[in-house]
């Protein structure tokens, strides 16, 4: 049983979960080897997520379609429904919430609970965890994982690196046992240490997370500053923040991105989706009742060997949401930083937010006319669809409004 002192949370992961989601739409696929991904032909042929059987091919998350094809000849390929993988994300929260009070979703197909306070009506965190795989698999067809622990850092590596190879699904990571378990895992299974900093530590002669643990912090933040000691305490089990259904409210910026379907060469041809992506970053600002003053623009150049494209920001002369503004400022910017080479994706960002409820008056222009215009378009696009109303020039054939008015998040609905 649990000390009484301590929290008890869970990390559950959805297995291979949209792929799951189609295999239970449709259970001819149920034993086929099925892949969730884009469409080759317009850059988006990554694989998004493959199921067990198509993994036990060699086929990974993130990988070219081609590649994957290669792997197993006989793969078949679903092209991703993002609305559909929303709601039965949703449907999982209401599943979880019956359980808890205090989900917090960390992605689309991983949330944390904090069971402190009911696990007793459900026995032990271990009764629970099964309970909740079972109503899971019940209500959605979807297989989950649980990982166990007193907080949310070993949760999550309490599923990562332990409960995904159980056969039950569920692993508790006790923090007075890392020393057996935990520290044990190559210095990549600790959470935040990526392909650069493994490299970083193998060069330091660290391979494992115990060697890790037995430095001094002071060693680690000499290196690395903060990280450093953030990295000692997620090797020590060390984390106090809750499990909060607010954590993603105060949000520092609000910005969309876009991978083009084809290379543009042209400065006229990206300004066109420069507009739209202004448009859709103030229409998410206005959505928030938020205003921003620091503008973002970053652009990948097409050819990815040798690096070419810009990020660059500036400050505005005074917080805003109106698109004409907003874009007048990323032409600046864009004019200013582009090499004149072909660009394969392009972003907008806007930051340093405050509420639009208080607006400095100017003598000069009529903002309100503008703000009210703003709104109205933005009423009709949420009745009648987000390509309902549109910019001329998002009709030439470098716009991307109308495409990207069939997806959600970059993938299709």
């Amino acid at each position: 049983m649990p000390n009484a002192n301590k929290r008890i949370v869970f990390l559950i992961d959805m297995q291979s979960f949209y792929a799951s989601v189609e295999k239970g739409a449709n259970p001819a696929l149920r034993n086929q080897p099925i892949v969730v991904a884009g469409d080759p032909e317009r850059r988006s042929g990554v694989i998004l997520a493959a199921c067990p059987i198509a993994k036990s091919f060699g086929v990974v998350t993130a990988e070219a379609l081609w590649q994957a094809q290669q792997k197993c000849r006989h793969l078949v390929v679903v092209r991703p429904r993002m609305e559909v993988y929303i709601r039965t994300s949703m449907q999982i929260t209401r599943i979880f919430e019956s359980f808890t009070d205090k989900v917090e979703p960390y992605s689309i197909d991983e949330q944390f609970l904090d069971v402190t306070g009911s696990v007793h009506l459900f026995g032990d965190p271990m009764q629970m965890a099964a309970q909740i795989r079972r109503r899971v698999l019940l209500e959605t067809g979807i297989n989950c994982r649980v990982g166990i622990s007193e907080n949310k850092v070993l949760a999550k590596m309490a599923c990562d690196n332990f409960a995904k190879k159980q056969e039950s699904g569920i692993f508790w990571l006790k923090r007075e046992e890392l020393i057996d378990t935990l520290w044990q895992l190559p210095i990549e299974k600790l959470f935040g240490v990526g392909s650069r900093m493994k490299r970083h530590f193998h060069r330091m002669g660290i391979y494992q997370i115990k060697q890790l643990a037995a430095l001094q912090p002071s060693v680690l933040i000499r290196h690395w500053g903060v990280n450093g000691e953030v990295l000692w305490r997620t090797a020590h089990g060390m984390d106090d923040s809750p499990v909060s259904m607010n954590v993603y409210d105060t949000q520092k910026g609000i910005g969309h991105h876009m991978t083009l379907p084809r290379d543009y060469h042209t400065a006229a041809e990206i300004k066109v989706v420069l507009l739209e992506l202004c448009e859709e970053v103030c229409r998410r600002a206005r959505s928030k009742e938020r205003m921003g003053a620091v503008l973002s623009v970053g652009c990948r150049g097409a050819d990815l060997a040798a690096g070419t494209g810009f990020g660059r920001q500036m400050k505005l002369t005074e917080h805003t949401n109106d698109v004409m503004t907003l874009y007048e400022a990323a032409c600046h910017l864009f004019d200013r930083h582009w090499e004149k080479t072909p660009v394969r994706s392009i972003g907008v960002n806007l930051g340093e937010l405050i509420p639009d409820n208080v607006v400095q008056l100017n003598l000069f222009t009529d903002n309100q006319k503008s703000r009210s215009l703003a709104h109205a378009m933005d009423d009709i696009r949420a009745r009648y669809g987000a390509d309902a109303i549109l910019r001329a020039t998002s009709l030439l054939h470098a716009g991307q409004a109308k495409e990207r008015a069939r997806k959600i998040g970059g993938h299709y609905k």
